[in-house]
């Protein structure tokens, strides 16, 4: 290795395998081109790097003088394949130090000494790379070390990726994986099938061997997301495996709950971009024509402006309070369920309604209805939601009853209204967030889908239940229930 490496020149070749990762290249090409950029930064007269298995190694990848060795086995009981895998991680050794037939071809095409560093996944060893020297030079070069060392580690790390890597199927490595890993055949039929693959799929190892893969396989270096049938997805990767046969190496995981994040994430965008138009809409309007025609206006247009715009505020103020909590983890605080009188909570909850609906309410409270444990105030948006709700979905005209009642364990209201009620296949499907009775263009209600999400959320956060039926003769009944003191 020179005195002073090329800094510049390493970084830019390893830069550049970099790149070809990003850009998609995978397995046994990017180790290559990594081989490549590291040999003059080493200043060696070829690389090599053996990958391990139970059965012992087997050299997958070289530069320079050694590219003829690409395919030779390292048997386990080679005294070279026990000295590789033994002592220190980073060592040095002359070849004519080492038995076996290998070392000593090296040795036959002149070379003398070797630096090798084991490339460790997670306390497993892959592999070993090795920087071959035509030299007898004994002396340690720490920076020789530290630059092979580093490199072995990138390939560990590519590893770790499981990007086309291992070549070898029955590696220690593969049982370890936390990703499934499969290797099929020119057939498309598997040939190994690691533990993982049996958790991630559910299938085990019988039922998958020499069969077809039960998801699409993707080109070699693609990325494929896929949805089974049972609504699992996975994220599926393939790659080349060197040697005759045509196998590919398969790498798959579950990703199921991050597309359901993604899913949520962008639905939440979509409804608050689609549920904030409107009111910000209609306030920017009145608060123009107030602006642009003040003096033109009655004192009847500019009061019933001002009225409009406070409504539409207030409706706004309402929305995203509800979109900022469905987006939190809203819990319940650390303070004990204390008792409250549900009767006088309702009743107050009641004058925090809009009035055009709360002249539509019929309450039916007994005077001595019990204490209930919980916490008053959310209770407010509990009614609030459950009423809004059946106000949307029922004729402006027909009445909304509130009736509270009591049995030996809980306390219970219910507000019934008599809309258009709900098919009992979407009773609970009601209740998940952003769920709408109707979507698209034919929607003919307005609302975010997330009243009835945020009403169970809160209601089950003080140990109750609230649930959906239709109602007979038409409409829908929503009930909660609390303990009762």
């Amino acid at each position: 290795m020179p005195e002073r490496p090329d800094l510049a020149a390493l970084i830019a070749d390893h830069g550049a395998v970099i790149e070809m990762i990003n850009s998609g290249e995978a397995g046994l090409p990017v180790l290559t081109a990594l081989l490549q950029a590291a040999r003059p930064a080493l200043g060696a007269a070829c690389l090599a790097f053996v990958e391990f298995a139970p059965t012992g190694g087997q050299v997958i990848a070289a530069s320079g003088c050694a590219e003829w060795a690409v395919g030779r086995p390292l048997p386990a009981s080679d005294p070279a394949t026990v000295c590789l895998l033994t002592g220190p991680r980073i060592r040095q050794t002359r070849l004519d130090h080492l038995d076996g037939p290998l070392a000593g071809e090296l040795a036959a095409r002149g070379l003398r000494r070797m630096i090798v560093a084991r490339a460790e996944l997670n306390g497993l060893t892959v592999g070993s790379l090795h920087a071959l020297y035509p030299d007898d030079d004994e002396s340690e070069n720490r920076v020789q070390h530290a630059t092979i060392g580093y490199f072995a580690s990138c390939i560990a790390h590519m590893y770790g990726d499981q990007s086309g890597l291992p070549v070898h199927g029955d590696g220690p490595v593969v049982a370890a994986l936390a990703d499934g890993l499969a290797v099929v055949d020119r057939d498309g039929r598997v040939r190994l099938w690691n533990p993982a693959a049996v958790e991630v799929t559910g299938r085990t190892a019988g039922e998958a061997m020499n069969r077809p893969l039960p998801f699409p396989l993707p080109a070699a270096g693609q990325v494929l997301d896929h949805q089974l049938t049972d609504g699992q997805w996975l994220r599926i990767t393939a790659g080349e495996l060197a040697g005759p046969g045509m196998l590919r190496v398969v790498t798959f995981r579950d990703i199921t709950d991050q597309q359901r994040r993604d899913s949520d994430r962008d639905l939440f965008v979509a409804v608050t971009s689609h549920e904030l138009r409107t009111p910000v809409t209609v306030i920017k309007g009145y608060a123009d024509t107030l602006t642009d025609h003040w003096e033109s206006l009655t004192d009847h247009d500019r009061r019933q402006a001002a009225r409009v715009i406070g409504q539409r505020a207030n409706e706004l103020a309402r929305l995203v309070d509800r979109l900022l909590t469905s987006a939190t983890d809203v819990r319940p605080s650390d303070e004990p369920a204390v008792p409250f009188d549900l009767g006088e909570a309702l009743h107050a909850a009641v004058l925090d309604l809009p009035g055009d609906l709360r002249r539509r309410l019929l309450l039916h409270i007994p005077a001595d209805l019990p204490k209930t444990l919980g916490d008053r105030h959310r209770l407010t948006t509990v009614l609030t939601e459950l009423c809004t709700n059946a106000g949307k979905w029922s004729p402006t005209d027909s009445p909304i009853e509130v009736v509270a009642t009591a049995d030996g364990r809980t306390v219970a209201f219910r507000v019934a209204d008599r809309g258009v009620g709900i098919r009992p296949e979407h009773v609970e499907r009601a209740f998940d967030r952003f769920w709408q009775g109707e979507s698209g263009d034919r929607r003919g209600y307005p609302g975010a889908g997330l009243g009835l999400y945020l009403v169970r959320r809160i209601v089950e956060q003080q140990n109750g239940w609230v649930s959906l039926r239709p109602r007979d003769g038409g409409g829908t009944v929503a009930e909660v229930r609390l303990p009762r003191q």
